[in-house]
Formats: C-alpha cells, sequence, structure tokens
C-alpha cells in the first residue's frame, strides 16, 4: 500500500512539474481576448493524470500548480486569474477523466475530451459574466466598462460583460480546450507507459 501511494504521489509531482513549467509559457491571443486572458498548456498535464490515475489526480495538479504559480510568481490579477485558472481547469479534467476512466479506450477519451471542452466553455461563460470579471475588476479597483472596452477593441460589437464574454472567453476556452485535448489525446498511450 505504502509503495502504491508513494508511486502515485511521484507521479502527481512529477506531473505537476510539468504543469508548472507550461504554466509559465503563456501565449496572448489578442485577435480573440483582452491581454489578461493568456493561453497555456499546463491543463495538458492535468489531463493526462486525471487519466492515468484517476479525477482526483487530475484536480490535485491543477490545484498545485496554481499554488506554485503564486509562491514563485506572485499574481498580477489578485488571485482571481489562478482561481478561474483552477477552476476551469478541473471542470475540463473531471469530466474527461472520469468518461475515460469508465471504458479507458480512444472513444471514451475523445468523448471525454468533448465532454470537458463543453463543460469548461458553459462554465467559463457563467463563472465570467457573474464573479471572474466582476471580481477581477473589484481586485484591480477598475471600472467594469475599461474591461469591457479591452473587448470592444477586438470585436466592435462588445458592450457588456457578457457580449465580451461571449465574443472572446469562449473562442478562447474552445481553442485551449480543443489545443489541450488534441495533444492529450495524441501523447496520452505514449506518456502512460512511461507512468
Amino acid at each position: 500500500m505504502k509503495k502504491f501511494n508513494m508511486n502515485k504521489i511521484t507521479k502527481i509531482s512529477m506531473l505537476t512539474a510539468v504543469a508548472t513549467i507550461l504554466f509559465f509559457i503563456k501565449i496572448p491571443l489578442p485577435f480573440i481576448a483582452p491581454p489578461f486572458y493568456e493561453l497555456d498548456l499546463s491543463g495538458l498535464a492535468a489531463l493526462i493524470g486525471g487519466f492515468a490515475m484517476g479525477p482526483l489526480a487530475g484536480v490535485l495538479i491543477e490545484f498545485l500548480k496554481n499554488l506554485i504559480n503564486l509562491l514563485i510568481d506572485g499574481s498580477i490579477t489578485g488571485g482571481v486569474g489562478e482561481l478561474s485558472n483552477f477552476l476551469t481547469g478541473c471542470v475540463f479534467v473531471l469530466p474527461a477523466s472520469l468518461i475515460y476512466m469508465k471504458y479507458k479506450n480512444k472513444k471514451s477519451a475523445l468523448v471525454g475530451i468533448l465532454a470537458g471542452i463543453v463543460a469548461m466553455t458553459v462554465f467559463g461563460y457563467f463563472s465570467n459574466v457573474y464573479v471572474m470579471i466582476p471580481t477581477y475588476a473589484k481586485a484591480l479597483k477598475m471600472p467594469l466598462e475599461v474591461i469591457v472596452g479591452m473587448g470592444t477593441k477586438i470585436h466592435k460589437s462588445i458592450d457588456s460583460v457578457s457580449s465580451m464574454v461571449l465574443l472572446c472567453v469562449v473562442p478562447f476556452n474552445l481553442i485551449k480546450g480543443i489545443i489541450v485535448g488534441f495533444v492529450t489525446f495524441l501523447l496520452y498511450k505514449k506518456v502512460r507507459k512511461v507512468l
């Protein structure tokens, strides 16, 4: 039992290290979303961990990489960005790994990834409209109109938080989910042998 637990802790630690490194590599998508939304591929390690060891491992990797990021780099968003990253990451990893764990084949991996993308995108819409963006604005003592204005620079039709989230955050989360899901789908069987 101790060997199994130490084995799992070691794997989670390794994947957390990979996730943390990937978290520091951020890619802005200025043609899609305001600058405080940056694409990172750290969810890849969490999703692989979720597939290999179950949903709890994926959530733990998400939590640890965000905690490490806060300790090393601090937060320019008052912790709101890290909280949002953690929650949306969990909403992506949980359904994907739960579905995959039930059948453990390519079809369930693909269905799980698609379910995770949909869940993350829907959750991301509501959490950003009602919680994250308003909290971000309060944390930075910035009027919501300034944040909406950042979206208006990208899409002229943006005139509210909800339209900004619909036209910027939803496509951003879809792109992130598709990239992370696609790379996981391609790499998982190879990485699983190492794990």
